[in-house]
């Protein structure tokens, strides 16, 4: 391991569980010597991605903060996204959560989210945390819209191999054509997810954004409904990362 790779390594040692590390226990979990992980923390103590804290203990740093507005500021899909899915979650009159996920190395991430107000909804999607890429409308909306070639590696890599595969992508390609994603209790029990693609294969970007509701809520009705909310949103977010509106109106 050397490198942004051990960099990289060390810094996804740190979550919720275990928030503060030595050197030691950094050096075991990456199986690299200590004196090697003392150099790489020191130069991220020095760039502000990790903080010492007590007891020659470490901690995430302060440039994450700085780093995530940047991301807010520069990403074309957050920056045009999120006032779109406001409006959808102002639509959707029932209680939910809104969310733009993009597809992330080998999983999809979760870049907004919003929910409606006073609603107690319980669900696994939050802004910056990784998620299934198998399971779940949101995962699915985004699996769909990939090219058969990509498509057919990442799902060798999730272990989806002969017929697995081919039925996984029997059904994305039964996504791709109806235009949307629905599945029900397949990430959260209880809880229901409609989403649809939102496509710029010219800038790199395969998202999806979905609205994650209670079973108790739903019924044909309502699906077609926040359906019918969802698809133009996702439609005019596509056209405004691939620069289609700013062409139609120059």
């Amino acid at each position: 391991m050397a490198g942004l790779d051990r960099f990289v390594e060390i810094l996804r040692l740190f979550d919720s569980e275990k928030p503060d590390w030595t050197i030691q226990d950094m050096a075991v979990a990456v199986d690299v010597p200590a004196s090697t992980v003392y150099r790489t923390v020191r130069e991220l103590v020095s760039q502000g991605f990790l903080d010492p804290s007590i007891e020659a203990h470490y901690r995430l740093g302060a440039a994450f903060i700085e780093f995530d507005r940047r991301l807010r500021l520069c990403d074309p899909l957050i920056r045009e996204g999120e006032p779109m899915l406001l409006d959808v979650l102002a639509a959707a009159q029932v209680p939910c959560v809104a969310v733009i996920a993009r597809l992330y190395r080998e999983e999809v991430i979760c870049v907004v989210d919003h929910r409606t107000p006073n609603n107690t909804i319980d669900t696994s999607y939050e802004r910056g945390r990784p998620m299934p890429l198998l399971k779940g409308a949101t995962s699915k909306a985004i699996l769909a819209q990939l090219p058969r070639a990509r498509l057919g590696k990442i799902l060798k890599a999730a272990g989806q191999d002969g017929d697995l595969q081919q039925d996984m992508v029997s059904k994305l390609t039964a996504i791709r054509r109806q235009g949307y994603a629905i599945t029900r209790g397949e990430v959260d029990k209880g809880l229901v997810g409609i989403s649809v693609a939102v496509s710029c294969p010219e800038a790199a970007i395969h998202a999806s954004m979905s609205l994650i509701i209670r079973s108790d809520d739903s019924n044909d009705g309502v699906e077609r409904r926040l359906l019918m909310t969802l698809m133009p949103a996702a439609d005019l977010l596509s056209r405004a990362l691939s620069g289609k509106d700013r062409a139609a109106a120059g």
